[in-house]
């Protein structure tokens, strides 16, 4: 697939799966920096994969597991298994395989739209989007500091832009509390239908959602020592969202233990409305050099 330049377009093109077979879709990774697949967008694409298989309904929520590391240069399939078709929901379960193994399993829910019983927690008191900066406003002072591949990621162009209410110093991580405010808005606006604004939604909670559980060690990402990796996600989509608007992003973490970390997310627009609430686990090992052809 060749991606255009301009990263929205090139986002969305990375949901224009193929269809190979019935229930069988073929799907490209983009690279973002970093040397193994997002996780984020086998977890959208897989979304998506699903959603062709289904007439009517909206993903309302997913647990999924990422089995192995992804690779970036070669394509992705998606098996969609069509568990039920109800009268108000319909299940899917989707395996994303490379190379004639499975790296990902996703379990969905779709629901026909109803009305019920509303409510909801009302959204953290944190500054506005216009009064924050970037995360990538990083000074070139610090980037030369860094190797090759963290520049490359530090310095990528992503479709999204995020800006944390509290900055954290990668360069010189101090303990602080578990939590985490962070807005975050696809860079241009799209037309397309919701289920697609809940496919990137899913794409960009991937982001920031583990390394909460970092943040009372005064660990960084950056280390040579620190081995990171999301074991699993869930997701609840609870209202209609636009990716294009500004979401605020709030984290917590109430454990790290055995080598995992546990982290939860709570999504609003900037209306204050809960649009989705995401939990994810993670590896996290510290004092052992990662070694990236395992696995």
């Amino acid at each position: 697939m060749a991606f255009s330049k301009n990263t929205t377009e090139e986002l969305l093109q990375l949901m224009e799966l193929e269809a190979l077979e019935v229930n069988l879709f073929r799907g490209e990774s983009r690279d973002i920096g970093t040397s193994r697949v997002f996780g984020g967008q086998v977890l959208a694409q897989s979304i998506i994969a699903a959603s062709r298989t289904v007439d009517e309904g909206t993903i309302h929520s997913l647990h999924s597991y990422f089995l192995r590391a992804g690779d970036a240069e070669a394509p992705i399939v998606y098996d969609v298994d069509r568990n039920r078709d109800g009268r108000s929901f319909k299940s899917r379960r989707v395996v994303a395989i490379q190379h004639g193994r499975p790296i990902f399993t996703l379990a969905a829910s779709f629901q026909l739209e109803q009305e019920g019983l509303d409510h909801q927690f009302e959204m953290p008191q944190v500054p506005m989007p216009e009064e924050l900066s970037s995360e990538s406003d990083i000074p070139e002072d610090r980037l030369a500091k860094v190797s090759p591949l963290l520049r490359r990621w530090f310095t990528r162009t992503g479709p999204f832009d995020f800006r944390p209410t509290r900055k954290t110093d990668v360069f010189n991580p101090h303990p602080q509390a578990p939590r985490s405010n962070i807005w975050f808005r696809l860079n241009e606006k799209i037309d397309v239908p919701d289920q697609m604004h809940r496919a990137l939604m899913a794409y960009a909670s991937d982001f920031h959602l583990v390394g909460t559980a970092t943040l009372p060690h005064g660990i960084s990402f950056i280390q040579d020592d620190l081995l990171m990796a999301s074991l699993d996600h869930g997701m609840w989509f609870h209202r209609p969202v636009r990716v294009d608007d500004w979401l605020l992003y709030s984290c917590d973490s109430p454990s790290s233990s055995g080598g995992r970390g546990l982290a939860r997310g709570l999504i609003y627009d900037r209306q204050g409305r809960l649009v989705a609430s995401t939990i994810q686990e993670g590896m996290i090992r510290v004092g052992k050099r990662p070694d990236r052809r395992k696995s």
